[in-house]
């Protein structure tokens, strides 16, 4: 036994629980790549994006994702913020007000905005002025993309950001090394509390933002059948 688990019974069990959290971690991030990338294709299919899509690099560090998947995350925001400008220059203020009010019947929002891509593109589809109108009222998942790229700049700074993510598979104590670093054995306890913080709070967010993401991929799917 090591001499740190004789000085800090609790380190065995705080040694698991690091494990297991990081695992958490892990798998909580690459389902947002994969609903990244959900997302990213139908803006690329339907609305002429050119973004592309993601990948979690096995041989990175937890913070070299998390800015892989901040990139593309400011990069849905900006294309959702030029969409907006683009029927805020091509409507009369009256129509281009009727694409957020709420009471607007969502048939006619979607007219509303297929008449400025004909505009813009020449031609365009019922679901591409859909995923538009989709996109462009749903502050669920404009404050949920806002809220991730907050916590993962957040998990990037902290003492998780270092550690690689192809940790898992090797032997225990090569976890602990890679998960701990400088950070003493005596301070194991500082480190599961610091996962457990940043990792219910990111997996609240993601669980909305891939809610958010369903929602348009789902109405994508049932227009195009």
């Amino acid at each position: 036994m090591a001499l740190s688990d004789l000085l800090y019974p609790d380190n065995p069990k705080r040694k698991q629980e690091l494990i297991h959290l990081h695992q958490e971690l892990l798998d909580c991030m690459s389902t947002n790549f994969h609903a990244t990338n959900e997302l990213v294709g139908v803006l690329n299919e339907h609305l002429g994006c050119t973004i592309a899509p993601i990948k979690m690099r096995e041989s990175s560090t937890v913070k070299e994702n998390c800015e892989i998947i901040i990139q593309v995350m400011s990069e849905i925001q900006h294309q959702v913020q030029k969409i907006d400008s683009d029927m805020k220059e091509k409507l009369e203020p009256v129509l281009y007000q009727k694409l957020y009010d709420i009471k607007e019947p969502e048939l006619e929002k979607i007219a509303i905005a297929q008449r400025v891509f004909s505009i813009i593109f020449g031609e365009a589809t019922s679901t591409a002025a859909m995923v538009a109108i989709k996109l462009l009222g749903s502050n669920h998942l404009t404050l949920t993309v806002s809220k991730l790229i907050g916590l993962l700049a957040q998990i990037g700074a902290s003492v998780l950001g270092g550690v690689s993510i192809t940790i898992i598979g090797l032997g225990l104590e090569m976890i602990l090394h890679a998960i701990l670093g400088a950070v003493e054995r005596s301070q194991l306890l500082t480190a599961v509390r610091s996962y457990e913080k940043h990792l219910a709070e990111f997996k609240a967010a993601s669980e909305k933002y891939q809610r958010a993401i369903h929602e348009v991929t789902s109405l994508v799917r049932q227009q195009v059948q």
